[in-house]
Formats: C-alpha cells, structure tokens, sequence
C-alpha cells in the first residue's frame, strides 16, 4: 500500500506543522477545520504554502490517510461513518487543562483507544504526538543521517501501522515499530518517551521498558 494525499483535521500548529513536512515529502495535502474552508485559506497559503483548504468531508474522502490534529475532547464531533474503513493517524494528547475532564480515559489504556471507541471502523495508528510541531522541522533528518530522532508508531492493523511507519520516515525519521494500539501509552504525556529524544535503539529500549512495566502491573501479588 501506498499514500499520495494525506488530510489533516485541524489547522492549528500541529496540523499546520504536519502539512508543512508531508508537502515536502511529496505529499498532496488537505487541511479542514470544522468551518468554511474559505475561513482558513488565507492561513494555509501562509503556515503551508501548497496545501489545499477543503471541508472536514472532503478531506476524509479524498485522503489516502487522515491525519487527526484538533484538541483532544472534540473527538466526539468525529464522523464515525466517514472514517469507517479509513486509515487514521491520531496525534492527539490529552491536557486537561484544554481538554477538561475525560471520564471516557478511565476506560481505556491509551487515549487513541478512547478516540477509536468513538470511531471504530477505522484503522486507527499512534504516532507523532511525542514530538513538538516545531520539532517535525527542526529535528527532520534525511535517512543514514547520524542524528536522525525515532519516532514510535502503534495500531491494532498491521496494515495501517505499515503505512504509517513509511509516512513517518518519509517525514525524516526513524519509524519505531511499538506494537498494538494500547501500547501507545507508551508515548503519552508524562511519559520519558514524551519528554525525551531518542534514536532508533533508544526508543526500542524505552518502549520495552515500558511494556515490561506494564506486565508487572498486571501480574497479581502472591
């Protein structure tokens, strides 16, 4: 499988930041916000010269992958319909001082798995969320490159993790296999993954530690 158009629900920084990488990966790009797309066309033409301003239909139509970068709490106003048999990429974190009060996180062990509750038939990755809108430029490397930075990508379908790990190392980085969607957690706020960079050996590392903690959480007392 292979991407040529990626849609981006979300025009902030993160969207914006998304769009800028993927054009010059080569990527046609689409980018909607909940409005008119006449209400963010003068924005696009500035953050991401070359990318297209489209409505959130459009944009779900017409991409290969659908990128999801909007505020976490308005996962609700997804289309479950439109993005049933979709591939997704949720690079969404939760703050609370954003997002409020999340009870729907108390039943999931990572928040993309609260996201596909509300979406289920689609293909949902974890990726992108563990590195700072600036950072897609800054720290983009071209393969080989000594100081290339590992970015973790987790799905359930082993499909969409392939096609995502590809679009990550497109976007200049290493692609770091994390596994199933629920070991995103890995990745999440609070974590060192989160706070940290690393290179390809140490990503791995710290996504086994990881899940060896888990393990060890879910192992009853004697």
């Amino acid at each position: 499988m292979s991407t040529t158009t990626i849609g981006i629900l979300g025009a902030g920084k993160v969207g914006t930041g998304v769009a800028r990488q993927a054009l010059k990966a080569g990527y046609r790009v689409l980018i909607a916000a909940s409005g008119d797309p006449k209400d963010i066309s003068l924005i696009i033409s500035v953050m991401a010269p070359g990318a297209e301003a489209v409505t959130a239909a459009e944009a779900m139509a017409a991409a290969d992958l659908v990128v999801l970068s909007v505020p976490l709490h308005k996962f609700r106003t997804l289309d479950p319909t439109a993005l049933s048999g979709k591939l997704v990429l949720d690079t969404m974190n939760y703050w609370r001082d954003t997002n409020g009060d999340m009870p729907e996180l108390d039943e999931a062990p990572s928040s993309s798995e609260m996201v596909l509750a509300h979406i289920p038939g689609a293909r949902l990755a974890k990726s992108l969320n563990h590195i700072g809108y600036h950072e897609l430029e800054l720290d983009s490397r071209p393969a080989g490159a000594p100081d290339r930075r590992a970015l973790a990508v987790a799905s359930d379908h082993d499909d969409t993790r392939a096609l995502v790990l590809e679009f990550v190392e497109r976007l200049g980085f290493d692609a770091v296999d994390a596994g199933s969607l629920a070991r995103g957690a890995a990745f999440e706020p609070g974590t060192p993954i989160f706070t940290g960079s690393y290179d390809e050996a140490g990503l791995q590392a710290e996504l086994l530690a990881h899940a060896a903690g888990a393990e060890m959480d879910l192992t009853p007392a004697r």
